[in-house]
């Protein structure tokens, strides 16, 4: 029976395939047997955390005290409730629309005020007493409350 030439071909390729995959195959095999020692597959880290082959500088060494380590958030000091109290100016409100913005006297800031956060009825230009909490969209005033 005879073999049509494109059988020819794909069998030519096949074996040019498996021979190219033993030549690769003997290849490794010599590289590894020249650096197969354990000093060579060490590896180290230097003082800015790279990988590189030589062990680092022990002249650059630093010590770090494991008690000086913080894991997680640092605990925060207890925060005194009068210096959560700010005064301000109403620099903008609106009634029919219930919000307004007061501004901050010692940062200059605006801060957004809503009419369910006051205590008492505020109009633009008045002197208030107020806290501020962190809502999703930024800072608001919270406990509004008017200064005379």
């Amino acid at each position: 029976m005879a073999e049509t030439w494109n059988k020819k071909e794909r069998e030519k390729k096949k074996q040019q395939i498996r021979k190219e995959k033993a030549e690769k195959k003997l290849e490794r095999k010599e590289n590894s047997k020249k650096d197969n020692n354990f000093e060579s597959m060490l590896a180290y880290l230097d003082e800015n955390g790279n990988l590189s082959s030589q062990p680092p500088d022990p002249r650059k060494k630093i010590t770090i005290n494991a008690e000086d380590i913080e894991i997680g958030v640092p605990k925060q000091a207890p925060v005194n409730p009068e210096d959560l109290i700010r005064k301000g100016i109403v620099s903008f409100f609106n009634d029919a629309k219930g919000y307004g913005f007061i501004k901050d006297l010692e940062t200059q800031e605006s801060v957004f005020v809503h009419i369910n956060s006051l205590t008492e009825s505020i109009r633009e230009g008045n002197k208030v007493s107020f806290e501020v909490e962190m809502g999703p969209k930024g800072a608001s005033a919270t406990n509004v409350k008017l200064v005379n």
